[in-house]
């Protein structure tokens, strides 16, 4: 089977459709965001790419600042109307019926209702074309407790997250694997192994 050659374009799929908020506690706002992704490591970074003409644009190059949340299968209508209304005209966190609250390191609110999130410092207004892209250090991390075990682990596939693809959302689905899985070696003890070493007894 062959390939079709297409014009550049957003191929990359999925992607995470986060919320973004904005603003101030007394006048917040929030945009969808699919442009976004972590950079690096140390220090923890991460970006947003948004269009100029966005009503939030403004909020975030003046501040430098905004909070990254996590949209997950409840938060997906707000995530879809937060993306496609304006804050210029609405109230979104009325509308969508979510909760400003205080973030520990930015002056921007967190959205309660979000299960993670991610604070961040603007370092980088970098222009690219249709979209300004807002190269950012993450100053802190809010992680809701239901998901963090006695161990500290934080269990984020509990919270249903969803992706992003080509104008769908999409539940994300069964784990396939975990990091390294593929050249992790299979423990002594499992019954493949521990039936092999009875055969090898048994002709001994």
């Amino acid at each position: 089977m062959g390939k079709q050659v297409w014009k550049p374009g957003t191929m990359v799929s999925p992607v995470p459709p986060v919320m973004v908020s904005c603003g101030s506690l007394e006048k917040p706002n929030i945009l969808t965001i699919a442009w976004t992704g972590i950079v690096n490591t140390i220090p923890a970074m991460t970006y947003i790419s948004v269009r100029p003409q966005r009503f939030s644009y403004p909020l975030i190059k003046e501040s430098r600042e905004f909070v990254i949340n996590l949209t997950t299968r409840a938060l997906t209508w707000a995530a879809d109307y937060c993306g496609v209304k304006s804050g210029a005209d609405t109230d979104k966190f009325s509308v969508c019926k979510l909760t400003p609250a205080p973030a520990s390191q930015v002056g921007a609110p967190l959205i309660k209702e979000s299960p993670v999130n991610i604070e961040c410092r603007v370092n980088q207004v970098i222009p690219l074309g249709s979209h300004d892209m807002f190269l950012a250090e993450i100053v802190a991390v809010n992680v809701d407790e239901v998901l963090v075990d006695q161990n500290g682990k934080l269990h984020l596939d509990q919270s249903g997250l969803v992706a992003y693809s080509h104008g769908e959302y999409f539940a994300l689905g069964e784990k396939l694997g975990s990091f390294g899985y593929s050249v992790r070696k299979k423990p002594k003890n499992n019954p493949a192994s521990r039936k092999k070493r009875l055969g090898k007894r048994k002709r001994a």
